[in-house]
């Protein structure tokens, strides 16, 4: 049986799961780099948590007290497991998620008990990153070890670019266009908003940035968008310079030019959380109104939507189909970007 691991970050289930979820947050060194080495990370990590703790649980308690990434993410899993296993093939999907519940140590319990032959690991965030994707896929190999899985793991850890995935992602466009006012529709500035990325991580060769403009193309492509879009990045943290320009110094923009109505898309991100929810929703709301855009919309995120699941199983399926005996060049017949 194959067992298919889908990887995410995960976000508290409860505002008494914040703290801790933000220590395992800070504790990352794949994400975040704090002085003093990885002993010394640990003690920063607490003391920083403890310290933001009490700001974001306001966030989670205007959302609802929680994200609600842990049940959107099961839902994904059991509509993958339920495609792969109406086409046929013999297998179950699990969810490792990186910072809380479930971790990547209760998949491979899991994965052990249930008796897998092959494991393969496959990313929700669609353009790679070391300190997303890479940084699970590491906690995935260690808690596979640590439970003393045997089975082979292979990984597909990125489809920005795949066309089924992009046409799932216009079509949630599409859905945020038919929010707006008909009047607007066919000239409302379209605002593509990923998650930052500290500037250094991109100066020494990860590929994040290129891949979420390889992304934001294809679905402008898709949907004939011409020069009306923009591409902005969210959810700085720290000091450092990250990414830009951030999304509200787009949104200022716009508005300066005139827009009176924006659409914004989440682009890096497959599930709703407190970056859509709330500093998209809430947030970037707010900004707008203030700059005096009046129609302020989001494009839905991509969460159980049919056409992302039936991407996703088309993922698997192609990989696994790259890598049977006797096919071509897994490189050349895989998903785009796929690797071991």
């Amino acid at each position: 049986m194959l067992g298919v691991v889908l990887m995410n970050m995960g976000g508290p289930d409860s505002i008494e799961a914040v703290e801790p979820f933000l220590r395992n947050l800070f504790a990352d060194r794949d994400l975040i780099k704090l002085p003093w080495g990885g002993l010394g990370q640990g003690a920063l990590a607490r003391f920083i948590a403890g310290r933001r703790a009490p700001k974001v649980r306001e966030l989670y308690r205007s959302i609802g007290g929680r994200s609600p990434i842990g049940e959107l993410t099961e839902r994904q899993t059991r509509g993958l497991e339920a495609a792969l296993r109406d086409g046929g093939l013999d297998c179950r999907c699990y969810v490792a998620m990186r910072y809380w519940k479930p971790f990547a140590d209760d998949a491979a319990r899991a994965l052990r008990s249930d008796g897998v032959v092959r494991v393969l690991a496959l990313t929700l965030y669609p353009q790679f990153s070391d300190s997303t994707t890479g940084s699970s896929l590491k906690d995935l190999r260690r808690a596979l070890a640590a439970a003393g899985v045997r089975a082979p793991l292979d990984a597909i850890d990125r489809y920005g670019d795949d066309d089924a995935y992009l046409d799932a992602l216009a079509e949630a466009v599409t859905a945020g266009l038919a929010e707006i006012p008909a009047a607007e529709r066919e000239r409302v500035p379209v605002l593509f908003s990923a998650h930052g990325l500290p500037q250094r991580y991109v100066d020494r060769g990860d590929p994040y940035e290129r891949e979420v403009r390889a992304t934001v193309a294809g679905v402008v492509a898709r949907l004939g968008l011409g020069d009306r879009w923009r591409l902005g990045f969210q959810s700085k943290v720290g000091p450092v310079k990250w990414l830009g320009p951030s999304t509200e110094v787009v949104i200022h923009d716009l508005a300066r030019q005139g827009a009176r109505a924006l659409l914004v898309v989440p682009v890096a991100f497959v599930s709703d959380h407190i970056e859509t929810l709330q500093e998209i929703d809430l947030r970037y709301r707010d900004v707008a109104h203030a700059a005096g855009i009046t129609e302020f919309r989001r494009a839905p995120a991509l969460n159980d939507r049919p056409a992302f699941i039936a991407a996703l199983a088309g993922l698997v399926r192609r990989h696994l189909d790259a890598r049977a005996p006797g096919a071509a060049s897994p490189r050349a017949a895989g998903p785009p970007g796929s690797r071991a």
